[in-house]
């Protein structure tokens, strides 16, 4: 990655004013975004990926108990869906959670496909950046599963978390976006949960924990690309990834092959099914809610992190990851509140 770097385009006044979070239309393609983005660790969606089906619905009324009740469902359907993939794991390659997820994500989205048409789908804009996109989040992906099965899922989370710190931190070396002092302040705080919660010591940076930090500043580096690909469907986002992960699977499944029980198979089936659900229920909360209203909720992802931790696997969070996960979260906030103040200062002007 040294050397590379996004330019962004001069924004002109009416892109200025058009609203944050409002799609990828031609008319908001240069509208300032949030740093802060959905974080979904195993399928690696980003702010401006989803369901194509959705993309071409008409609006929505607004709803915002509705639209808080769908976020809250679509991170816990993220978070159940990143348990499956632990307790799978266990027992199976990564290859094959890779193959398997992402053939049923696929399967589900015909109809999407289909309606899309294979123009779209195999002449993307920008092919080479779509194209590294694919790259880095089939690397992230594997980073992902891979560190999972060592260390418990609720300080995968934790990690995950800030990657709307790194985001702002690589904002500027990459897109040239400045940042001032208060994002700067921002990522120092951010960065110190960061450390204490991969725990300082002589255990801290075992390869799992360096794995699992890896995977995230993958998923930083695509929410960028993403940010820069926001005119591109969603549809085509999604299948380029699936499809980047489906043939990483298919070439290293075959080393450690395990056949899957009748049960485990639909589970690894539940991976992508699961995931694409979620994406439906959040989609249609920003539809119905304004993003600085429901975007916070993400952060309740933590909070199913950690039941789901001690009820099924019996890690109990500790002291330290708790410490660590709650100055990410204020960190992350804070980001979010600032780009959202920063937005409806743009719009005013």
């Amino acid at each position: 990655m040294s050397g590379f770097r996004l330019k962004t385009k001069k924004r002109s006044a009416k892109a200025r004013k058009t609203p944050l979070m409002t799609g990828s239309s031609s008319q908001d393609l240069d509208a300032p975004r949030p740093h802060t983005a959905l974080l979904e660790p195993s399928s690696s969606t980003g702010e401006d990926l989803g369901v194509a089906a959705s993309e071409d619905a008409a609006p929505l009324s607004q709803n915002i108990p509705a639209g808080i009740g769908l976020m809250i469902l679509g991170i816990f359907l993220f978070v159940a869906n990143d348990v499956m993939g632990k307790w799978l794991v266990a027992t199976y390659t990564v290859g094959q959670v890779l193959l398997i997820r992402s053939a049923a994500g696929l399967v589900m989205l015909s109809p999407s496909l289909w309606k899309a048409g294979a123009q779209a789908l195999l002449f993307p804009p920008s092919p080479k950046l779509n194209l590294l996109r694919v790259l880095i989040t089939t690397c992230e992906v594997a980073c992902f599963y891979w560190a999972v099965s060592y260390i418990p899922l609720a300080d995968i989370v934790t990690l995950y978390m800030a990657a709307p710190i790194f985001v702002t931190a690589l904002a500027y070396p990459l897109l040239g976006e400045k940042i001032d002092a208060p994002r700067v302040f921002a990522i120092v705080f951010g960065f110190v949960g960061v450390i204490i919660a991969m725990r300082p010591s002589s255990a801290s940076f075992s390869l799992p924990a360096l794995v699992a930090l890896s995977g995230c500043i993958f998923f930083s580096l695509m929410m960028i690309i993403t940010r820069h690909l926001r005119g591109t469907k969603g549809i085509v986002l999604v299948t380029w990834q699936s499809t980047g992960a489906l043939v990483l699977g298919a070439l290293i499944s075959p080393v450690g092959w395990v056949t899957p029980s009748l049960r485990d198979f639909a589970l690894l089936l539940m991976l992508g099914v699961v995931a694409t659900l979620a994406h439906i229920a959040v989609n249609k909360a920003l539809k119905l809610a304004p993003a600085a209203i429901i975007m916070p909720y993400q952060y309740t992802q933590i909070i199913w992190a950690v039941l789901f931790g001690i009820v099924i696997f019996g890690d109990w969070p500790d002291q330290m990851m708790m410490i660590g996960s709650a100055l990410i979260i204020a960190a992350g906030l804070f980001i979010f509140w600032r780009e959202q103040k920063i937005g409806r200062k743009q719009q005013s002007d």
